[in-house]
């Protein structure tokens, strides 16, 4: 039998992970207007004013004393901090917090932060260990160019303002409207609108890259995003008509009628694959059908930058409207899975090497996705049998090649399974 072929793709390949180099020998940049930035995993932004600074998000722990002494090389001062204000509490957002919290400042943030702070540091060992086998090479990047392995959770810290649906405040003579958009990537995510110089910061609303679609769901794990309370929060994004658009990741967007464009692309193309979704499930098709069917017309078709392809989202609006049960099989209501089973099938079958067979001739055919089916069967009845997980790997080799190179969380977890195999075969 022929071995486990090298796929054509690699995570650490991606084209993803250019948006988030982090290059501590770069200094800030002046936005104009008063607006610095400091490009990162996730860019850190300080505005100016009279009255002191402004800082808007504090990247890692292990980059923000740089992002500080970034920005005081440039103002060729030092920060006045007044203020520290989270558009999200995931740790590339917040974790370098403390080089940032003079004495004087104040940290702002939405009410459900410290929440959801605590709760992943309750499921940090679980989350890191998903996030090892599928953002390994966002990891093993960071690592490299920090120096040490990231942190995974932010180190605690209170905030000193706390708001629910929106806040404003004036600093010497800036006006800061924070908004609420707890629908796009966490429950705590806020924009932030300074209506004098029309500029819009989004953090990671519309996704870490923009353009993508954005992030209803990602294999790592999160907390459920609504995908009809995002399309509510984006138009009143569209409706404040911003002349300049920040995000989290990346360079700035400027020019009214093309931010406007921009964001009413993605709108749109949300909207479709909702109200596809929503049409297709009252005319009574499964989810599986519906994952099948639904795809972006090519007018709406949106940067493949994304953490995932179109049917993880129509599968997460599928969930958010109906919850876990699919009401197909009665077994989805009980604890044992169907992989409980698998054993006994395949003994049934003629044994595991007879179903590893079938799972290989559908392979060869094309059809990857019933060869894996097949192959999760044989795995789960001889786990260590090298040829079974030799045909395990060309199913997932295969599968990784379907992707384009397009599939960040796709391809990891793929290469993932696929290392697993390779040990058994080499072992």
């Amino acid at each position: 039998m022929a071995g486990i072929p090298e796929p054509r793709f690699r995570q650490a390949d991606h084209p993803r992970l250019k948006v988030n180099e982090w290059r501590p020998d770069a200094g800030a940049e002046d936005l104009g207007e008063g607006i610095l930035m400091s490009k990162s995993v996730t860019n850190c932004y300080v505005v100016t004013s009279d009255a002191g600074d402004v800082v808007i998000n504090t990247g890692l722990a292990e980059h923000g004393a740089r992002h500080r002494e970034r920005f005081e090389q440039l103002l060729g001062r030092k920060l006045d901090v007044r203020k520290v204000i989270f558009t999200q509490s995931h740790v590339d957002h917040a974790g370098g917090w403390e080089a940032f919290a003079d004495p004087q400042a104040d940290l702002v943030g939405q009410r459900e932060f410290e929440v959801l702070v605590a709760e992943r540091t309750a499921l940090g060992a679980f989350f890191n260990r998903r996030n090892a086998r599928i953002i390994r090479a966002i990891l093993e990047k960071m690592a490299r160019e920090s120096g040490r392995p990231p942190s995974a959770v932010a180190k605690p810290l209170t905030l000193t303002t706390r708001f629910g649906d929106s806040l404003s405040f004036a600093l010497g003579g800036r006006q800061f409207e924070l908004i609420s958009t707890p629908s796009g990537e966490a429950f705590d995510a806020i924009c932030i609108w300074l209506p004098q110089a029309r500029t819009l910061f989004t953090g990671n609303f519309m996704s870490a890259v923009f353009g993508t679609m954005p992030n209803f769901y990602t294999l790592r794990g999160d907390r459920q995003r609504s995908v009809p309370g995002f399309l509510r929060e984006l138009q009143k994004l569209i409706d404040l008509g911003a002349e300049v658009l920040i995000t989290g990741h990346g360079d700035s967007l400027r020019g009214s009628e093309q931010i406007r464009q921009a964001l009413i692309r993605i709108r749109d193309a949300v909207r479709y694959m909702h109200d596809e979704t929503v049409r297709r499930m009252a005319a009574g098709e499964s989810l599986s059908a519906i994952m099948a069917a639904v795809e972006l017309p090519p007018e709406l078709r949106l940067s493949n930058l994304g953490r995932g392809p179109t049917r993880w989202y129509v599968r997460s609006i599928w969930e958010e409207y109906t919850g876990w049960f699919r009401a197909e099989l009665t077994s989805e209501l009980y604890a044992t899975p169907a992989s409980a089973v698998w054993p006994m099938l395949a003994e049934m079958a003629g044994g595991y090497a007879a179903v590893s067979a079938k799972a290989e001739e559908l392979r060869a055919a094309g059809d990857a996705e019933e060869a894996l089916h097949l192959i999760e069967v044989a795995v789960a009845a001889a786990p260590d049998d090298k040829a079974v997980r030799t045909i395990e790997g060309r199913i997932l080799v295969d599968l990784i090649d379907r992707t384009g190179g397009v599939g960040f969380d796709e391809i990891g977890w793929l290469e993932s399974k696929l290392l697993e195999a390779i040990e058994v075969v080499e072992g």
